[in-house]
């Protein structure tokens, strides 16, 4: 990743290992250099002056990790910054590289992409120009992940849908808390049956939540969604459920991130009835990301 300051240098950011770093696709074209949550960011920066030397105030290399509301584009919130100097005021009159490592900080959040926040980590190089109103700046992505021990306490989940001397359902699911690539196992017991059931379906929603007060915005995106039942049940019948995580795009359950933004999922259980009135039932379940 090459970056062009005017006639006068080219920089470049590279990562240590940087061919056996796995990469996690971020947008279309671009693919970022994954890191666990404490490890060392290391590598080196490579600076070409072109024949021209630069003088200057000092260079350092920042990292920085901060979030962007999509609504608010004009105010970042960081949440880390620690600064390394490379050089100190001088002159810069040959190409030159600059090795950096940033060693025990505290990538406490990971990297999110989501409807209306981004949370984002990357390095920041600059060199302060002498006598010269734009200092010469360049910037590289990374993507973090943090692991986690598996939950302590893992009950079952058990819920009942009901409709006074109508309809009385009780679900269960085995754990209330998931790893990312986990299954989903359930079973829902129709205890009470008195309307025309047409069928029943189950999707997985993901809520992503963002500011506050009067500047709040929930996003719901449904990942996956189908049906588990077609036609009447019976008072007695119970159907089991099975999901796989495995194939769909998850993060772990973000809950208030820098009181900035948070992403919980649920299993949204449904029936619609033969006047395709529908009837609903809600529950969270939490997601945690195993090594």
């Amino acid at each position: 990743m090459s970056f062009l300051f005017g006639p006068s240098a080219t920089a470049k950011i590279e990562f240590e290992n940087s061919e056996e770093r796995k990469l996690v696709k971020f947008q279309d074209n671009d693919d970022l250099p994954l890191f666990i949550g404490d490890e060392n960011v290391k590598g080196t920066v490579s600076v070409d002056i072109n024949g021209k030397p630069i003088e200057h105030n000092g260079i350092e290399i920042q990292l920085i990790g901060h979030i962007e509301m999509f609504y608010d584009r004009g105010n970042h919130y960081e949440f880390l910054t620690q600064p390394l100097e490379l050089s100190p005021a001088g002159e810069l009159t040959e190409n030159k590289d600059f090795p950096f490592e940033f060693v025990d900080t505290d990538k406490q959040y990971e990297s999110y992409n989501g409807i209306n926040v981004r949370l984002r980590y990357f390095l920041r190089f600059t060199i302060f120009v002498k006598r010269s109103l734009k200092n010469i700046i360049v910037e590289r992505d990374f993507w973090v992940w943090n692991y986690q021990n598996p939950p302590k306490i893992n009950s079952s989940l058990k819920m009942e849908v009901g409709i006074e001397e109508t309809l009385h359902i009780e679900f269960e699911y085995n754990r209330a808390k998931y790893h990312m690539k986990d299954v989903i196992i359930g079973k829902i017991y129709f205890l009470l049956v008195r309307i025309n059931i047409k069928h029943m379906e189950i999707a997985l929603i993901k809520r992503e939540s963002t500011g506050s007060g009067p500047n709040l915005y929930n996003e719901n995106q449904t990942l996956t969604k189908f049906e588990i039942m077609d036609g009447a049940p019976v008072r007695g019948e119970s159907i089991p459920v099975r999901l796989f995580l495995s194939g769909f795009d998850l993060t772990p359950t973000y809950r208030n991130v820098a009181s900035k933004f948070s992403l919980k999922y649920y299993l949204n259980l449904v029936l619609i009835d033969e006047d395709d009135r529908r009837y609903f039932k809600q529950q969270e379940i939490t997601l945690w990301r195993k090594k």
